[in-house]
């Protein structure tokens, strides 16, 4: 597939900066087709690691029917932003990610891959250990293997 170059290539951020607010931000938005062709999107924790994207996920549900159908997938982050002195508008940088979503075999890797989901999330090793223990059995791990990875700086006025 042929991806779209950035229509206002000025803004477009480089792909270390893409990476940056990869590895750095708590969330963002996944979205699939779903089972009738509806866009659906929704926030998700995510890890950002071997430049994969590896998410947790129950072991049924909308999202795993969606992606049974259709593995393609974009997901969406950004940075907090920030604002240059003096002016009112915020200056964001977004990430989004095209890719194909494949489910992880539980087994060691994806205990691995959940236990460092933990480790961004829960507060100390301990706490992320117990629910490790606790919920590894009931947690499917998806990767999401990116095709194209594009950035861009927003300024709101």
């Amino acid at each position: 597939m042929m991806f779209r170059p950035m229509r206002r290539s000025k803004q477009q951020i480089s792909a270390a900066e893409c990476e940056q607010i990869l590895c750095s931000a708590a969330r963002g938005v996944l979205a699939v087709a779903d089972e009738d062709g509806y866009p659906y999107a929704f926030p998700m924790n995510y890890l950002y690691r071997d430049e994969k994207i590896y998410f947790h996920s129950a072991r049924s549900g909308h999202k795993l029917a969606a992606l049974a159908k259709d593995p393609q997938v974009s997901f969406c982050v950004m940075n907090q932003g920030y604002k240059k002195a003096g002016e009112w508008a915020l200056n964001i940088a977004s990430v989004i990610v095209f890719g194909q979503m494949r489910l992880l075999e539980a087994g060691p890797e994806a205990e691995s891959r959940l236990r460092q989901i933990g480790l961004k999330y829960y507060p100390d090793a301990v706490q992320t250990e117990a629910a490790v223990r606790q919920g590894a059995e009931h947690v499917q791990i998806l990767v999401l293997e990116p095709d194209f990875i594009s950035g861009k700086l927003v300024k709101e006025s």
